[in-house]
């Protein structure tokens, strides 16, 4: 951690209607096991709520909830692409998908494999 600069990135949805920012110094990314991350297959960046602001699209949202209720997947109504959840373990942070950051390349940025299925 910390050996990247603070960057402030915008990101979408496919469509656009679903807009945000974020600020980040990537210290690494994640995947995960759960049966909702499995499917989408996204790549995760964990940011601080403080950190992220959603700029256009709040209508646009489509919230959806599984196993403990917890946390809270976020989908465009409009093209169905997932930008962001509000993270179960640490509801004060997002895990968002770095494939919606405009211009954004993993390159060199350690990936984590998070066990979400072995959660009770």
């Amino acid at each position: 951690m910390g050996n990247r600069p603070m960057q402030s990135c915008l990101g979408r949805c496919h469509c656009g209607a679903v807009q945000f920012r974020i600020e980040t110094d990537f210290p690494e990314l994640t995947t995960c096991d759960c049966s909702i991350c499995r499917r989408k297959n996204a790549l995760m960046v964990k940011v601080h709520e403080s950190r992220f602001a959603l700029l256009a699209g709040e209508d646009s949202l489509s919230e959806y909830r599984f196993h403990t209720g917890t946390a809270r997947h976020y989908f465009c109504k409009v093209c169905g692409i997932y930008p962001f959840h509000r993270k179960r373990v640490t509801p004060d942070y997002l895990g968002i998908n770095v494939f919606c950051l405009d211009d954004f390349d993993p390159e060199g940025i350690p990936v984590r494999q998070a066990a979400g299925a072995a959660m009770a």
